[in-house]
């Protein structure tokens, strides 16, 4: 994606558990790419959202600081982006209970989220769960937002977040910028090691990028393979090892690896080993980074606390004008 100037960039980043390999090709790599593209980079830690579903609170602020070492350790940067977590700024909440006194029942009634979650039975139904969407649209309003990369399951949420933009200006004249959604180039949906679903924590398929090694090298080995003979040559383009080495390694090495695979004498066990070396020496740096984050919890309580403090002095401009139109303010 081209350098875009003077526009701002907004992200909020859900705790949820440590982050597997379809996390970070999927979200966080394109995010961290982006934190240089843009005029200025507002990443949040969505910790207000993730309430609708966690219920104890000591695996909450596990998670809470687990998603800041995480996005640490894989190259954010913290004197290049605004990085917080959101109930630091309590102005989220405000804006989202104005925003909400403007908001049709039935426009939250029609959210994707919110009627998958009742038709599928995957979620508790909450009143939480229910006004997602007018967080959501707070979160991106305050700091008048330009660009929000989402997936297409969150693209309707940037949507309902501009129909609320558009009420509020059209009710008390003109406040909010109408934010833009950006969904990266879908890398297509990583698959999980069973070779039958996406990648994901529900499906226990993943392979976790911070995982101990001995953990690791048991996600690996369990790829799902075909019964083909070790003699035999393999189509590599039908391979799950194949598939997730393409995904991190250099065009030499995929090249090589492909030619293993169509010499023959070769077999998955063999290619997953290499797999497994690959993504040690991929993700190296960030595994050591994240030891030694975890180990200066005081370094990362201070960026974030710092990053609190920028968002609202970013944040406060909107919402002394939000008061001001609704009345709240003489």
């Amino acid at each position: 994606m081209t350098s875009i100037q003077n526009k701002i960039i907004l992200t909020g980043i859900k705790p949820s558990g440590s982050p597997h390999l379809g996390n970070y090709l999927g979200a966080m790599r394109p995010s961290i790419e982006m934190q240089n593209q843009y005029q200025q980079s507002i990443y949040f830690i969505a910790d207000f959202h993730s309430l609708t579903t966690i219920r104890n609170a000591k695996l909450h602020q596990e998670y809470i600081y687990g998603v800041a070492l995480d996005w640490l350790a894989l190259g954010l940067n913290p004197d290049k982006t605004v990085f917080f977590r959101q109930s630091d700024n309590p102005y989220h909440t405000e804006l989202s209970w104005i925003l909400s006194c403007i908001t049709p029942m039935g426009l939250m009634e029609r959210a994707h989220a919110w009627k998958d979650a009742i038709n599928n039975k995957l979620k508790e139904e909450n009143v939480g769960l229910f006004t997602y969407p007018i967080l959501m649209a707070a979160d991106i309003l305050l700091y008048q937002a330009d660009i929000i990369p989402v997936g297409k399951d969150q693209k309707q949420h940037v949507e309902i977040a501009r129909d609320l933009a558009i009420k509020f200006n059209n009710t008390f004249g003109d406040t909010f910028k109408l934010p833009s959604e950006y969904t990266p180039p879908e890398i297509a949906s990583i698959p999980g090691i069973d070779g039958v679903h996406k990648m994901s924590k529900s499906y226990n398929n993943t392979i976790m990028i911070f995982a101990e090694e001995k953990e690791l090298k048991k996600q690996i080995m369990s790829i799902k393979t075909d019964s083909t003979p070790v003699e035999d040559s393999k189509d590599p383009d039908k391979d799950l090892v194949f598939q997730f080495y393409s995904l991190i390694a250099n065009s030499s090495d995929i090249d090589n690896l492909r030619d293993k695979y169509q010499g023959g004498n070769f077999g998955y066990g063999e290619a997953k080993k290499i797999l497994f070396e690959a993504f040690l020496d991929y993700f190296q740096n960030a595994r050591q980074k994240r030891i030694e984050l975890a180990n200066n919890l005081r370094y990362v309580k201070d960026v974030l606390s710092e990053g609190a403090k920028n968002s609202l002095k970013i944040s406060e401009k909107t919402i002394e004008n939000v008061r001001q139109k609704v009345g709240l303010k003489f």
